[in-house]
């Protein structure tokens, strides 16, 4: 996904803030894993690869790494590899959960008739 210099300096499409939101989380995994980690508080790497999206491994590790390089998530225990650690949300990751929440609402209501089998969100 992001070489190592895209990682420090992303490339920004425009200066609207809605561009820029989907510049860094407009990935069809960045929000899974952020979704997680609202809803389990932490999570490793192998417990996000569980997941039944079926995130690939080469993709997870880029997010994770993505996601990290932007203080979205973080490793509980920095000093251990990525693969044998849990990561939790940073506050500025928090601050996600009510766009998540508002989007599922959205969801639920005006795409319940084309996938019924969409579930309910707290």
């Amino acid at each position: 996904m992001n070489t190592d210099s895209e990682l420090q300096n992303p490339e920004w499409r425009s200066s609207c803030p809605i561009a820029s939101g989907l510049d860094i989380l407009g990935d069809k995994w960045s929000l899974i894993i952020v979704r997680d980690l609202i809803e389990h508080s932490s999570r490793t790497y192998s417990e996000f690869a569980s997941s039944p999206e079926g995130i690939s491994t080469n993709i997870l590790a880029s997010r994770l790494k993505w996601l990290e390089s932007l203080s979205i998530i973080e490793r509980i225990n920095p000093d251990k590899p990525s693969r044998n650690n849990a990561f939790q949300l940073t506050q500025r990751g928090k601050a996600l959960r009510p766009v998540l929440e508002e989007l599922g609402k959205w969801s639920q209501i005006h795409l319940k008739e084309i996938h019924p089998t969409i579930v309910k969100i707290i």
